[in-house]
């Protein structure tokens, strides 16, 4: 048996920038909510791919809140990380900040765990690398994700 060599949160993580333009956008001139989820699922994917080396597929979305609006001409930044990982599925964490280009002003806007699993060439699950934490604020983030593991799993078997 092979030992997988793990990777660090850093080796994945991946950051994008977005403008929000007018087709992107309700009638009150704010980004789709559609649209987040569309960039969040992205990022997240990749971030998933890196760590696990093969593609991964989304499985679950927790909840996802808009704390605030982006508007249309504002930049939209997603930083995305591996939060934990199991044998073939981890948890990606993703947070968006919106940023007014005139002011410089960022804020934080929504926060989203998202569940992957790592697929061969056969489009079975396959193992994937595990994580290793170097900060304590990884070591806090990895027993979150494990909570919320335990809440999906309890909610799968209702």
């Amino acid at each position: 048996m092979t030992m997988v060599k793990g990777k660090t949160v850093q080796q994945s993580r991946t950051e994008m920038t977005e403008l929000v333009l007018p087709g992107d956008s309700n009638q009150l001139g704010n980004i789709l909510g559609g649209k987040v989820m569309h960039w969040i699922d992205l990022a997240a994917a990749i971030t998933a791919n890196r760590h696990s080396g093969h593609v991964a597929v989304t499985a679950s979305m927790d909840s996802l809140e808009f704390l605030h609006p982006i508007r249309v001409g504002e930049v939209v930044h997603l930083i995305s990380q591996v939060n934990w990982v199991g044998r073939t599925s981890m948890e990606v964490g993703v947070d968006v900040y919106g940023e007014n280009m005139d002011t410089g002003e960022r804020r934080k806007t929504s926060t989203a765990f998202l569940t992957f699993v790592a697929l061969n060439s056969e489009g079975k699950p396959v193992e994937i690398p595990p994580l290793v934490l170097t900060t304590p604020e990884e070591e806090e983030r990895f027993h979150a994700a494990e909570a919320r593991r335990q809440e999906r799993l309890k909610r799968r078997q209702r």
